[in-house]
């Protein structure tokens, strides 16, 4: 099913809260962002970019804004979308579809235009890549005392690769395997080249 489609479907829905849904749809419409659906709701964009959706839910129905964190809200009526987690995001909800605030949304709804025109966006941290730490087996370990050629090779490898080689002897418990392996991947080793080459028969 297209986007339309979608939204009919959304807007057409039987439920208590139909009326005002639709009510949103037209003071969101009266402004100069675009509809369109995502996230099984209505979503309304400027430049491509998330400003509010409408919800409907059993208990309510609403708004949510996008970069809420930044609204003024001098009526006070803006929730936290999901305290503790969410930084930005904020809900407008209503549990009646009687007398809505037409005039009173639409303040809020320019206010959210104008600070994404401004560039007021929580800007999403990446989290940090936590690096496996490289445990070295004791074969060998023990082999690149002895082996200078071999040492040098192997921390001439990047610490990606050397966790490689030494995950895989340690990934087995058998004294047997792990000297199995310990050999297959000498020659690698010698080579700069990853474990991984280990199982591509290209």
């Amino acid at each position: 099913m297209n986007k339309a489609a979608l939204l009919i479907e959304f807007f057409e829905k039987t439920s208590p809260w139909k009326q005002g849904v639709n009510e949103l749809r037209e003071i969101i419409m009266s402004t100069e962002l675009e509809e369109t659906y995502k996230w099984q709701f209505p979503t309304y964009t400027l430049k491509g970019k998330n400003v509010i959706a409408i919800g409907n839910f059993k208990g309510w129905f609403g708004i949510w804004f996008f970069q809420g964190v930044f609204l003024t809200d001098p009526l006070q009526v803006l929730t936290n979308a999901q305290e503790g987690k969410t930084k930005a995001m904020r809900h407008w909800k209503f549990d009646s579809i009687k007398n809505l605030p037409h005039e009173d949304i639409l303040t809020y709804i320019n206010e959210a235009i104008a600070n994404q025109k401004a560039g007021k966006v929580v800007k999403v941290e990446k989290k940090k890549k936590t690096t496996k730490p490289l445990v070295m087996p004791e074969l060998l370990a023990d082999l690149l005392v002895e082996d200078e050629s071999l040492k040098a090779a192997f921390y001439g490898l990047s610490e990606a690769r050397q966790r490689g080689h030494a995950d895989y002897i340690n990934e087995v418990k058998q004294m047997s395997t792990k000297e199995k392996r310990l050999a297959k991947i000498l020659p690698l080793i010698r080579a700069g080249r990853p474990v991984q080459d280990l199982y591509n028969k290209s």
